[in-house]
């Protein structure tokens, strides 16, 4: 065979193995909790998750999540309970789902069946997947603006992750930074009154990892068992 004759072949070749590795690649489908709502879903490495926050009002054994809007009642709880931002159901908690303490989340039974909330390992197995922490966030916050508070740093969303600026809900009951940060439950506890937690900023792209009270109102992305 003459050299130029088998670079053309091998050439080929590997542009229809990468054709078809690419071809074969599909988004996993969708998932649908006990409540009715439906979510995207993406596989990042090894891992599937939910490409949208959670919004539940329903454990998924049926029994209703209580929903707590009293700032006084959710400072007090030492149960699950649930919310969204500025107890804005119809317009902020469509876009950008629920805020559940971590009594919520550490239930088991906050997502849907054959999905979990992801534990500490899992958010690190994500991060070291995704390579350097400092840069990374990018790759899971939603690119542009639209959502996001301007400059939304290094945002173009090439996980698939679809990170929004969900805001949270502090422990004595108020509510802070929609449209600038992010933070997602882990269901590993801390300490007796902490749990573990994931978290992103508009003006950075470090994806940190850090404690916070279980009576705080975090975002949740769910997990594939």
């Amino acid at each position: 065979m003459k050299p130029g004759i088998f670079f053309a072949f091998v050439l080929g070749s590997s542009l229809y193995f990468f054709s078809s590795c690419s071809k074969s690649d599909s988004p996993p489908p969708p998932i649908t909790d006990v409540d009715g709502n439906t979510y995207k879903t993406v596989r990042i490495g090894e891992q599937t998750w939910m490409a949208e926050n959670l919004r539940t009002a329903k454990f998924s054994d049926g029994n209703a999540i209580p929903a707590i809007s009293d700032p006084s009642a959710w400072s007090g709880l030492d149960t699950p309970g649930y919310c969204c931002y500025n107890n804005d159901r119809d317009s902020i908690g469509e876009i950008y789902g629920a805020l559940y303490n971590f009594y919520a989340v550490a239930s088991s039974k906050v997502c849907p069946e054959g999905w979990h909330v992801p534990t500490v390992d899992d958010w690190q197995k994500l991060r070291d997947f995704l390579g350097d922490t400092l840069v990374s966030g990018g790759l899971l916050k939603e690119s542009g603006t639209l959502h996001w508070e301007a400059p939304n740093t290094g945002a173009d969303n090439s996980t698939g992750f679809q990170a929004l600026p969900a805001g949270i809900r502090y422990f004595e009951g108020t509510f802070s930074s929609l449209s600038n940060f992010t933070a997602f439950w882990s269901s590993t506890e801390y300490e007796s009154a902490k749990g573990w937690y994931l978290s992103l900023y508009y003006s950075g792209t470090t994806v940190q990892l850090n404690q916070a009270s279980k009576k705080d109102g975090f975002s949740v992305r769910c997990i594939k068992d």
